[in-house]
């Protein structure tokens, strides 16, 4: 693969700066040897011995040659290789540097026994989640390399990830060994399949370059001319692991990375150091001695052929040495500095300060060490030093190591762009931190992405289903993953304002829910006021009663010498008249913004003065009543007949009303208060009645007077009209009951300021009730048929029905 020549360059590049410049290593010189893995885990094994071996001879642990000491080792194993050759290695104390990611384990902590120059793999996973957030995707799928520790992906990343709602909806394993050519031809094609067939547009990728070589095979299925012209592809994701890489033809089928296009990788930092251009600028066949892989490399990535060229498959004209590197593509060959190159360069110049700081302790320490034989460096002098390292290097980067022997360093995020002709490049969109905050771990220039093509630059969506929107909650679905859910309407009273909402909220106590339910509205405060036409109304009302009842007080009082006035107790009628008065005057006291005076004063003056109205009228009954029993011969109950009975029956009844209220007001007295929750969209001011039961103890007092009222006034209705007013009494009392029976499940029914509008109507209903029926008649004899309000005619009018009551001359204590 013509990409990893610039490992090479860069390995090269940082022990020939390091070998000119005098400040780092004095009158020593830096060499390096190239053993090759081959991407298997035996031949890397094998490589790993000959570092061990004398030169050109395999003898693993002899040494022969003393200017030829290795002194350090640097890495970049697959994943299979990272967890068995670094531990042989580590018998003979080698300083191990990884240029490429550790291999995943369940404890993130553990110690490797080598030094790695990149971040530890596991820290980049929450910029991952991070990643995923940003854009909304909870509907993955995973694809993991068979040699990435399962029980890692079940026990960290599975539970972490499904902490910030994103779970998985498929995972998948890539098995490579023991697997042959035709097995591999239909797995392809089944993962293919199963991947282009899944609801989640974004796939995760863990695994190396080694399990990339299958993944580009899995994708260039898709790639052919009966491909679905209309599939979008995925979003794929890779980890700093692997490198999108041309692999030509494979052994399996043509490489594609066309599908890989929009892609997004995570990558060591990286950046371009000194000089490193004019470097590989330099390069060529003709001039470079000692490098033996240019020749091979120039022949792959010109397409031509060196005389006595061990690559015998290539063909083309002859390689003339004066092609140039900065010609070839990014495909061939990346020209600017990769993740795994700047580790390797930060490697070399990591073992160059460590071995630099050797010497330097051993200088210091000289007298101590007089009369011992003096000793060279060994490899396993440098660790003390490596973990205290830390330097700048040429590209202005701190390298420095924690703890543990990580680089203290982040992650780019690299947004691949591929195209047909298997050409691609890089562009570094953004970040990772693992040392900042949670929130703060990923920067990313959303402007600078670009998206696969069928998604026609346009944001991927990769949910389970479509989000629920403001107004809804999510339901789980059963036997489905937990970002698979129902949207459910929010209940009645809450909402909810973002998409994805777990559960509806109640608004404030001062705000309600807009018909959609994805929003919170101020609420309007209102009460029952004179501006509005319902409250002027019953004012008006109000005031008209009273005036008419005003106008029939005066005029009684102008005919009180009137036999019609005289009759059933004159002082009872004014009584009646001045008490119906203030109760069509009451409703004032409801209508307005509620005071403190105001709620004392509503229900207790409307209590006592209907209390005063109707036991009024119940004075008026039995009195008219036991006047009549009282004119039969020898009746005793004459002696009771009179303006003192009258006078204690309303005085007595009405101080039980008073004593009622009395109570009420001691014990919970009324109070403004505001009623956030009975009416929506509006705060209703009223007047806290605070005691229910008190309250309707008093309609409950005034309707057993109602009652005893109108049962009196029934019995005695056939009485002669004259003389009595039992029948008007009896229709005006039953007008009384019947509005104030239906008061109370009105009033029960109905909410905010028309509670209150329905006591005031009920006030002015049942007190019109009593001045029409009785007072209307009277009225219309005084003022209309004056000549049939006198002695003479009345007593004719009676005297002539055929009825049963004897003649008798009216006692004066009832005029």
């Amino acid at each position: 693969m013509t990409q990893n020549y610039q490992h090479i360059l860069a390995l090269e590049f940082a022990v020939n700066e390091i070998n000119k410049n005098p400040q780092i290593l004095p009158n020593v010189t830096l060499g390096f040897q190239i053993y090759d893995s081959y991407m298997n885990p035996r031949w890397a094994f094998c490589s790993a011995m000959h570092l061990v071996s004398p030169k050109n001879i395999f003898i693993p642990n002899y040494k022969c040659e003393m200017q030829e000491d290795l002194i350090a080792i640097i890495e970049g194993l697959d994943s299979v290789s990272c967890q068995r050759i670094p531990n042989t290695l580590n018998i003979y104390k080698f300083p191990q540097l990884l240029y490429n990611s550790a291999p995943l384990r369940m404890d993130d902590t553990q110690t490797f026994p080598f030094y790695q120059m990149v971040p530890n793999e596991a820290h980049q996973f929450r910029g991952i989640q991070q990643l995923l957030l940003a854009f909304n995707w909870m509907w993955v799928g995973l694809l993991t390399a068979e040699d990435i520790s399962l029980e890692w992906i079940e026990q960290v990343v599975v539970p972490e990830f499904a902490q910030n709602g994103i779970c998985f909806a498929f995972t998948e394993i890539i098995y490579t060994a023991g697997i042959g050519d035709g097995a591999i031809q239909i797995w392809t094609r089944i993962m293919y399949c199963k991947i282009m067939s899944s609801t989640a547009n974004v796939i995760l990728f863990f695994g190396d370059s080694r399990y990339m070589l299958f993944l580009t095979g899995v994708l260039s299925m898709g790639i052919s001319k009966d491909a679905n012209e209309n599939s979008k592809g995925k979003v794929w994701i890779f980890t700093a692991q692997t490198e999108l890489k041309s692999y030509g033809n494979t052994l399996y089928m043509e490489s594609h990375l066309e599908g890989f296009h929009g892609s997004i990788g995570t990558a060591a930092h990286s950046k371009e150091f000194t000089g490193f251009q004019e470097f590989i600028r330099s390069k060529s066949p003709l001039s470079t001695e000692g490098d033996f892989f240019i020749r091979d490399f120039w022949a792959s990535a010109f397409h031509c052929v060196f005389p006595n060229s061990a690559l015998l498959k290539l063909s083309g004209d002859n390689c003339t040495g004066e092609e140039k590197l900065e010609d070839l593509p990014e495909e061939l060959f990346e020209k600017h500095i990769t993740g795994h190159s700047y580790s390797i360069y930060n490697a070399v110049h990591a073992v160059a300060h460590a071995l630099y700081d050797t010497y330097l302790f051993k200088s210091k320490h000289r007298r101590r060490m007089e009369g011992e034989r003096e000793r060279s460096v060994q490899p396993w002098h440098l660790h003390h030093f490596l973990k205290q390292l830390s330097f700048n290097n040429s590209a202005g980067d701190t390298v420095s190591l924690d703890q543990n022997g990580v680089i203290v360093a982040g992650f780019d995020v690299i947004n691949w762009n591929a195209f047909p002709n298997q050409s691609f490049f890089r562009v570094k969109v953004g970040k990772i931190e693992p040392q900042a905050p949670t929130e703060e771990i990923l920067t990313l220039n959303e402007d600078a992405l670009v998206w696969p093509r069928g998604f026609h630059q346009l944001q991927p969506v990769s949910l389970c289903n479509d989000p629920c929107h403001p107004g809804f909650s999510k339901r789980k679905k059963e036997e489905k993953p937990f970002c698979c859910y129902d949207c459910i309407p929010c209940p009645e009273g809450k909402i909810s304002d973002k998409d994805d909402m777990a559960d509806c909220s109640q608004c404030k106590d001062d705000h309600y829910p807009n018909k959609a339910q994805n929003s919170c509205i101020p609420k309007v405060r209102t009460f029952l006021s004179y501006s509005e036409p319902l409250g002027m109304g019953l004012a008006i009302g109000g005031l008209s009663f009273s005036s008419i009842t005003l106008v029939v007080l005066v005029t009684f009082i102008k005919h009180h010498n009137t036999p019609i006035v005289k009759a059933n107790n004159r002082t009872l009628t004014y009584i009646l008249l001045f008490s119906l008065l203030l109760c069509f005057l009451c409703p004032l006291f409801f209508i307005g913004q509620p005071q403190k005076v105001t709620c004392l004063l509503q229900q207790m003056t409307f209590g006592i003065i209907f209390s005063m109205a109707v036991s009024s009228v119940l004075a008026k009954t039995i009195t008219a009543v036991l006047a009549f029993v009282a004119t039969q011969p020898g009746s005793r109950i004459r002696k009771w007949v009179g303006k003192r009975l009258a006078s204690s029956i309303v005085i007595s009844c009405s101080i039980v009303q008073a004593a009622i209220c009395l109570f009420w007001l001691l014990t919970s007295p009324p109070f403004p208060d505001a009623d956030m929750h009975s009416v929506t969209g509006e705060i209703v001011l009223q007047c806290n009645e605070t005691s229910s039961s008190m309250f309707y103890c008093v309609l409950s007092y005034m309707g057993f007077l109602a009652i005893a009222s109108f049962t009196v006034a029934f019995f005695s209705r056939k009485l002669p009209d004259s003389f009595n007013e039992a029948k008007l009494i009896t229709f005006s009392m039953l007008v009384f009951c019947s509005v104030w029976l239906s008061f109370v499940p009105t009033y029960l029914s109905v909410k905010g300021k028309y509670m209150v509008a329905v006591e005031i109507f009920s006030i002015l209903a049942s007190s019109a009730g009593l001045l029409g029926f009785i007072f209307y008649p009277k009225c219309y004899i005084i003022v209309l048929r004056p000549e049939l309000n006198n002695r003479e005619h009345l007593m004719r009018k009676n005297y002539g029905r055929s009825i049963s009551v004897p003649r008798f001359q009216l006692p004066n204590p009832v005029n």
